[in-house]
């Protein structure tokens, strides 16, 4: 009986008959070797999840607390990209180098737009005042600014056409739709454009 659980050393494998197996000649002709035998390692998976700088939230509260952190630090991330003409952040309508070259462009100069409203304010309260000779120079106050900013829009929208024609022959976008970029944008005082100024005054574009 023993002998029907004895191995048969013709059945051990041998470093002589492991040489025989893995003899190329003595697979079949449909064998695929293995990355193993043919000296390939097999590259570890990178682990590409997300990772987790905070905590696991243990209720409810703690996990909306998370959330609205994580809010407002995009909001907060997004916000700056946007005032530093990063592209990922910018909106739709600032977006293309059409419009990163027509900010350059209204950013190097001074404009009469950006005095516009100042004046406009300071007319608005001469006008006020019951005194005959000062509404009279805030009404030309006015009519001056008025046609000093229809004439600076002119030129500015002059500009932005002759220039995107030169820089960007191939551009789809309308000629106008730019122009008026431009216009309001040079109507809009230097600090408070967004994204921010990348040029100083008198810069050549």
């Amino acid at each position: 009986m023993s002998s029907l659980f004895r191995r048969k050393s013709a059945d051990v494998a041998t470093p002589e008959t492991a040489e025989e197996v893995t003899d190329p000649s003595a697979r079949p002709k449909a064998y695929t070797p293995s990355k193993k035998e043919l000296g390939q390692a097999t590259p570890k998976r990178q682990n590409t999840g997300r990772k987790v700088n905070a905590p696991a939230p243990e209720n409810r509260r703690e996990a909306m607390k998370q959330m609205r952190e994580r809010q407002r630090v995009e909001r907060a991330e997004a916000t700056e990209g946007m005032r530093n003409g990063d592209e990922r952040y910018l909106l739709a309508r600032d977006r293309g180098p059409e419009r990163a070259l027509i900010r350059n462009l209204i950013d190097a100069r001074r404009t009469v737009g950006t005095w516009f409203f100042g004046g406009a304010l300071i007319v608005l309260i001469g006008s006020t005042i019951q005194i005959r000779e000062v509404q009279l120079a805030s009404n030309i106050v006015w009519a001056l600014l008025a046609v000093a900013v229809i004439i600076d829009s002119v030129l500015i929208a002059r500009k932005v056409k002759k220039l995107v024609r030169e820089r960007f022959p191939k551009s789809e976008l309308r000629v106008g739709s730019l122009q008026f970029y431009g216009v309001m944008r040079g109507l809009t005082f230097r600090r408070m454009r967004v994204p921010k100024p990348q040029v100083q005054l008198g810069d050549k574009i």
